[in-house]
């Protein structure tokens, strides 16, 4: 079934409205600027429930490539690097998982287990990847990066309390928010996936 007309063209259309989604960011209260929640995965998520996990592997790919594309990075591709890197801790776990066992079950087992390693995956990354790539890149101290935290939390001391008190619950909403909305369209959505 993989790559055969109809899979590229359901991939590419679920990329398409990720990739749109991810414009759509919302500022947090408890964060620094630079982490913006979206509704990206959603697109994901649904096509790796109809689809399979290499699906959600190639959506999850081409909308950071069709982000990069038509708007460009202002983090010199490191935000989308994070992107693609933790939407897949969340999207893989989840549709191997509702892979396994087809069911309302398997899909909010899976989607909690996707959760919890988006949550993890976010932090380990952020702390030894993405946050000095960031800095480096972007020609910003860490302790800059630590003092925008610092601004919005006064608990956010270093690096390692920013991925604690923004990194960790940014990950858990954006993989809750993402899931509960994956829960309640998945069903109504399934014979226009699955066509």
């Amino acid at each position: 079934m993989h790559f055969t007309p109809r899979f590229m063209a359901k991939t590419a259309l679920l990329a398409a409205l990720s990739a749109f989604l991810m414009t759509l960011e919302i500022p947090l209260p408890f964060a620094p600027s630079f982490y913006q929640i979206d509704l990206s995965e959603v697109p994901v998520l649904l096509g790796g429930f109809a689809l399979g996990p290499l699906a959600a592997l190639c959506i999850e790919l081409l909308k950071n490539l069709l982000y990069l594309l038509f708007k460009g990075t202002i983090t010199a591709g490191v935000g989308e690097l994070a992107n693609f890197l933790i939407g897949l801790s969340l999207v893989l776990p989840a549709s191997l998982f509702y892979r396994k066992k087809k069911s309302r079950k398997g899909a909010l087992w899976g989607l909690l287990c996707g959760t919890l390693a988006m949550t993890i995956a976010g932090v380990v990354i952020n702390y030894f990847v993405l946050l000095p790539a960031y800095s480096f890149f972007m020609g910003i101290p860490l302790s800059a990066l630590v003092d925008m935290g610092s601004a919005v939390n006064s608990s956010i001391t270093s690096v390692g309390t920013l991925v604690i008190f923004a990194t960790l619950p940014f990950n858990l909403l954006k993989g809750a928010l993402s899931s509960l909305i994956t829960l309640l369209l998945y069903k109504r959505l399934s014979p226009l996936l699955h066509r």
